[in-house]
């Protein structure tokens, strides 16, 4: 039965990597290869010899000695707990954390709609005085690796190429400026705990903390931008300068506009600091920062819509005005529910012990390259070739399977260099990572001209930002 679940989740990965061409989006594959993966499990559960639990990160003892349902005395209390129980506390587990993480990219990707609802982003166009195009090129890479650091990477990119697309007429030239905003973009979002969706989950599943992640993964994600930025200032297509477009928008810019912006990103960036406070997990702190940004947006929009309202005719008369309501329906649910697929589909991989067997084995075979890393017995070369897997395939699940494949204690520097490859080894190619993809989709980016134009300075960017860590890693 291992053998038909490993075989499932092969094939929904293999449709998940090849959605653009079988024209299929991946949330559809992510959930039904989560729920046959589970549905296998349930049936043939009295087969299993191995059950991973999570919570302890080791194998349940004796498991196979375990009756299929719980044993009763005779006054109804358990007196062995049932295989069935242990499957169904741990897919209850699974489901926790990954709820915390959805609900806490729910939050964010909302007050993001609230800011653009305001026209937020457009004081971001101001920063942009000059016509020389290394110096433009400058500014959009500062601001990818500053804004995906705040709102993620995906946000940070879509809303820098629509600036880029009012700003530069030409589109060839776009490209270019897209290409290094997606290799700024994905090194902003590895050193900040908000800022990628796998740094994220590494984030709230304890593994690492804001201020170790900043302090191990600054430097070197600051080199993996700045290197293929500074390069490319020296290439033709850089010299010179650009004709500017100084064309204003047709709609007319909230007076809120900048507050709003800086409401926004500083209630997101307030999250880190209100778990530092409190403990509590990050979306707790999350649904505080909507909460404060949702009072404001509602002042300013002088609605009268309330959140909570389930008078239909109330909701349907105000629903246009309300910027709270406005910003929830153009979330990208798909994206939710994508994660829910693939991050429970792993969970049942990981609670077969499959991927715990896996990382043993991997750890006692592969070469070495360089040191370990310390005080695990996994190499340097695991680690990067993770990154460039993650140019293949989604890194989603790369990261959900290095969860439940490591035991390191958190803030060791296993999960900052696993955060810094997954983050922005995506870069390498135009479909590795959320960002290229948006991207892509944006500005019909060719996949070919992408890898012979971008792909070798991010593959210079990553391994120049790797063997910073590699040093840095010496000094903290």
């Amino acid at each position: 039965m291992e053998t038909v679940i490993i075989l499932v989740f092969v094939f929904g990965y293999m449709a998940i990597t090849l959605e653009h061409s079988i024209k299929i989006d991946k949330l559809i594959p992510a959930l039904v290869m989560m729920a046959i993966c589970w549905a296998l499990i349930a049936l043939g559960l009295d087969g299993f010899s191995e059950w991973f639990d999570s919570a302890k990160h080791g194998l349940v003892d004796g498991f196979s000695s375990l009756p299929v349902e719980d044993q009763l005395n005779s006054t109804g209390e358990v007196i062995k707990t049932g295989k069935l129980h242990i499957m169904e506390e741990t897919l209850l587990h699974h489901l926790g954390k990954t709820a915390e993480i959805l609900v806490f990219l729910l939050g964010a990707m909302t007050i993001v709609e609230i800011i653009d609802y305001f026209d937020g982003f457009s004081t971001i166009k101001g920063f942009i005085k000059t016509k020389k195009k290394s110096k433009i090129l400058w500014i959009f890479s500062i601001l990818a690796f500053i804004l995906s650091a705040i709102i993620d990477n995906l946000t940070a990119t879509i809303v820098l190429i629509s600036i880029l697309q009012k700003i530069v007429k030409d589109r060839d030239m776009r490209l270019w400026y897209a290409g290094l905003i997606i290799i700024a973009a994905n090194a902003g979002g590895a050193w900040s705990p908000v800022g990628d969706v796998t740094t994220t989950m590494l984030w709230i599943g304890k593994k690492v903390t804001t201020s170790h992640l900043f302090v191990y993964l600054f430097l070197p994600s600051l080199v993996c931008m700045a290197l293929p930025s500074f390069i490319a200032t020296f290439l033709p297509v850089f010299k010179g300068k650009l004709d500017v477009s100084d064309e204003v928008d047709d709609k007319p810019k909230s007076k809120y506009s900048r507050i709003m912006l800086y409401l926004g990103l500083g209630s997101i960036i307030f999250v880190p600091i209100f778990k530092t406070i409190t403990h509590l997990p990050p979306y707790v702190g999350m649904m505080l920062s909507l909460g404060v940004v949702a009072i404001f947006a509602e002042l300013y929009s002088n609605s009268k819509f309330s959140i909570s309202s389930h008078d239909s005719e109330e909701s349907d008369a105000h629903a246009q005005h309300s910027p709270v309501h406005s910003s929830l329906s153009k979330i990208e649910l798909p994206s939710i529910l994508f994660f829910l697929g693939i991050l429970m589909a792993v969970a049942a991989l990981e609670s077969l012990g499959i991927l715990f067997e896996f990382a043993i084995t991997l750890q006692d075979t592969m070469p070495m390259l360089g040191t370990e890393l310390h005080h695990t017995g996994v190499s340097d070369l695991v680690i990067l070739l993770l990154g460039v897997a993650s140019a293949i395939i989604d890194n989603v699940p790369l990261v959900a399977a290095s969860l439940g494949m490591f035991s390191e204690p958190i803030d060791n520097e296993l999960w900052h260099f696993v955060a810094y490859s997954a983050g922005t080894g995506g870069s390498m190619l135009i479909i590795g990572s959320a960002a290229g993809v948006v991207a892509m989709g944006m500005e019909r980016i060719d996949f070919f001209w992408y890898l012979k134009k971008i792909s070798w300075l991010a593959l210079i960017g990553f391994l120049a930002g790797a063997v910073t860590f590699m040093f840095t890693r010496t000094i903290f």
